[in-house]
């Protein structure tokens, strides 16, 4: 048995670390040819094409309300994780879309669910992103499964259908081995901040489930729980009907902490990690989904003596009239692979954090003030400053309830950033580098075990909120889900306490 005072998430996170003296030992070579295809084919099913219903005139479908419906689904698919671009190298093509993912990789599926509406019966789809359609492979009324799996979410009483994000562990794993795990919850992570933003185009508004029991889900998707898990559920209620604007819920409930397991080979962590991290298949179990307050009173966590304050009050980023300007950021999002090493400048960073934590700046323009995530207020935000005009070089802390910037170290870190980021370019070159982290023992208090899921999902959808922001300030950004952990705390003076779950990178594109 391992040591009783650590729990199985603390143990993957220790198991996963990359280290500098370490980590090309454990570097193996990829053999391209055994790389999993990134879309799921189903053999069986009944196609439903929802391409004609993509134009460029908003008008098209108004005089066809059946239309209309349709073209809102389809919207709100193309902008969550649609194909977005084609890349081709070596005679092979490659699928961009709508969300990013490590290394191209997109382990996530997307499935809906129809509690059975005039237009869309009864049954269980999947989004085909290759072809921008639904596959409709299971005809049966399976909402009331679905109820019993989320301890009878209130949401679902009054909703008609309801999104699903799993994922197929292989496709990351066959690269990224064990520490897969956490690039595959960042990536659902990505993949919810765009189906927040996209529901808010298409007058939807999602209500985020972490809290299901997963064998349940396993059993109602019909999925191969070796090589597939259900991460999130997401019913999506329709703000044009009346019924369906909805009360807030409770998003994320507590699993058990493990602090008893084998000792488990390298290959194995992952799958025994999403399995110890799952609610046990008890739909008698009787759940308060009511909100609680706990995130919303906790104060920003650190407030160091004698240090600098910088304050981050910035005007909103203008997404157009009809948030058109949000649209066309989420389809033309790219991952920028280089940078000049220009400068920011201070109102650019200041907007960008605006629009990543400060929701209730952007509810006159259409958006959700109050998005859900399992509890953002966990996750602390780190920027190491090498190039902003008008901000001093050195580590910050991002106060997000204060809005202000408080300096813990004076620096300038480019060739440090350089070495953490496994001596990626990118961190050399940025003009900021920002660290989302999150004091695990403190979440896995709260939360038990499953907090290592919610916690790295919600740095995907904060990271995501940044990636958009960025796109359309005209800037580059890019995520790192691979770096030498332990060194970013002693680097850049952030508590050890603090385990680091996600690394933004921002910057002037050299790819103009």
């Amino acid at each position: 048995m391992t040591d009783l005072t650590v729990s199985i998430a603390q143990h993957y996170h220790e198991r996963t670390k990359y280290n500098p003296e370490t980590i090309k030992t454990k570097q193996q070579p990829l053999d391209w040819s055994q790389q999993p295809v990134p879309f799921k084919e189903y053999k069986i099913g009944v196609p439903v094409d929802l391409k004609p219903y993509l134009t460029d005139n908003p008008t098209a479908f108004d005089s066809d309300p059946n239309s209309i419906w349709w073209q809102r689904l389809s919207r709100l698919l193309l902008c969550s994780y649609g194909l977005t671009g084609k890349v081709v190298a070596s005679g092979s093509s490659h699928y961009l879309r709508a969300a990013p993912s490590a290394g191209g990789l997109y382990p996530a599926e997307l499935y809906l669910i129809s509690r059975g509406t005039p237009l869309l019966p009864a049954g269980l789809y999947n989004y085909q992103a290759y072809t921008h359609s639904l596959i409709h492979f299971w005809e049966s009324d399976v909402w009331t499964k679905l109820q019993a799996a989320c301890y009878w979410h209130p949401v679902l009483e009054n909703t008609q259908l309801a999104l699903v994000t799993t994922a197929v562990f292989r496709r990351s794993a066959w690269r990224y081995h064990d520490r897969a795990y956490r690039r595959i919850c960042l990536d659902t992570g990505h993949l919810l901040g765009n189906l927040e933003l996209a529901c808010a185009l298409t007058d939807y508004r999602p209500h985020l489930i972490g809290g299901f029991i997963d064998d349940a889900m396993q059993q109602l998707l019909y999925l191969d729980a070796e090589q597939e898990g259900a991460i999130a559920i997401l019913p999506i209620a329709d703000l044009l009907d009346v019924k369906q604007n909805l009360s807030l819920a409770r998003t994320a409930l507590p699993a058990a902490t493990h602090f008893e397991y084998p000792a488990i080979p390298d290959g194995q962590m992952l799958g025994y990690l999403h399995q110890a991290t799952q609610l046990p298949l008890d739909t008698t179990v009787k759940v308060n989904w009511k909100p609680t307050a706990t995130s919303a009173q906790r104060a920003d966590k650190y407030n160091f003596p004698f240090c600098l304050k910088v304050s981050t009050l910035s005007p909103p980023i203008d997404w157009g009239s009809q948030l058109e300007q949000l649209e066309t950021t989420l389809l033309q999002r790219r991952s920028t692979r280089a940078y000049s090493g220009e400068a920011l400048t201070f109102e650019e960073l200041i907007a960008l954090l605006d629009f990543t934590y400060q929701h209730q700046h952007y509810i006159d323009q259409g958006l959700d003030g109050s998005p859900d995530y399992f509890d953002v207020s966990l996750v602390e935000t780190f920027i190491a400053v090498s190039s902003v005009t008008g901000l001093e070089e050195g580590c910050y802390y991002y106060a997000p309830k204060t809005q202000e910037l408080r300096q813990i170290r004076f620096k300038n870190f480019r060739q440090e950033l350089h070495f953490l980021c496994l001596w990626q370019d990118l961190g050399r070159d940025a003009g900021v580098v920002l660290f989302h982290t999150a004091d695990l023992k403190t979440a896995i208090a709260a939360y038990g075990d499953r907090a290592y899921r919610y916690l790295h999902m919600d740095a995907g959808h904060l990271g995501q909120r940044l990636n958009l922001a960025a796109i359309r300030l005209g800037l580059g950004v890019s995520g790192i889900a691979g770096f030498f952990d332990d060194q970013v705390n002693e680097v850049l003076g952030i508590p050890i306490d603090e385990a680091v779950l996600y690394i933004t990178t921002l910057g002037r594109s050299a790819e103009r």
